[in-house]
């Protein structure tokens, strides 16, 4: 029985083709019982979503809103097959999760080997936490070379609630993440599933996830999603060195309290 605890890859009505309210989102969070609602709008590259001015204003927010720890971040779009990413590094510098992911909005889908190269690129650059939906069969994957480099770099690769809801959009999405999940498993790699919510009524909805790990057996100390504090804790050891003051400081004065 799978319980989890966070949802870190959602979006609001600021990504453009989302419909949902940050106030919607976070209250969706709170009756579903999750712990982190984690709102990463998408990057500049994906038409109709926010500016760079919308990203660097995230310290108004507070993030702690009805019982759940809410963290912004971005969904970087990863450019080329040398893996530039969407975002200037200062602003990057700002983000508390940056998800990573080709978007065919801005980028061109080549062989294997270069879609390979661009994925691992970008994780090898030191900016990305999470790797978003690596299961489009239109921009094929060598998932071998990918789960390594993931656990080489300390990135999470996404199973994703919402390429599997609509595989008419992601050619072969099952069979890629049966592929990659399969790996993930023989080599001891973590996974984090995600909702990829762009309604309130899809947070923390990963069904269509929880039956493809249930099918492959997939271990549950492997899934990130289990358990907040740690998730937090893989964040915080990430971010080493960035500019992120106030991270979490509300998990900070809880843990004092105990």
């Amino acid at each position: 029985m799978f319980h989890f605890e966070l949802d870190v890859h959602t979006h609001t009505i600021a990504s453009g083709h989302a419909y949902s309210t940050l106030g919607e989102m976070v209250n969706a969070a709170s009756r579903r019982g999750l712990k982190i609602l984690g709102v990463t709008e998408h990057a500049e590259g994906v038409p109709g979503t926010c500016s760079y001015l919308y990203f660097s204003n995230y310290s108004v927010v507070p993030r702690h809103q009805a019982g759940v720890d809410l963290l912004l971040g971005v969904e970087l779009n990863i450019l080329d097959y040398e893996g530039t990413l969407s975002m200037p590094e200062r602003l990057m510098n700002q983000m508390e999760l940056r998800i990573a992911g080709i978007h065919k909005f801005c980028y061109v889908p080549g062989t294997k080997e270069q879609n390979t190269d661009a994925i691992v690129n970008a994780m090898k650059s030191g900016w990305v936490d999470i790797v978003s939906h690596p299961d489009d069969g239109s921009v094929p994957l060598d998932y071998d070379i990918v789960t390594d480099a993931a656990k080489e770099y300390d990135v999470l690769l996404e199973l994703n609630n919402n390429s599997l809801a609509h595989p008419q959009a992601r050619p072969n999405v099952r069979e890629n993440n049966l592929e990659m999940l399969g790996l993930c498993k023989r080599k001891g790699i973590k996974i984090l599933v995600s909702s990829d919510a762009h309604h309130e009524s899809q947070v923390g909805i990963v069904d269509n996830c929880l039956t493809l790990l249930d099918e492959v057996g997939f271990p549950l100390d492997l899934i990130v999603n289990t358990d907040a504090e740690a998730f937090l804790r893989h964040l915080e050891k990430k971010h080493a060195g960035t500019k992120l003051p106030n991270l979490y400081p509300h998990t900070h004065e809880r843990q004092v309290e105990k």
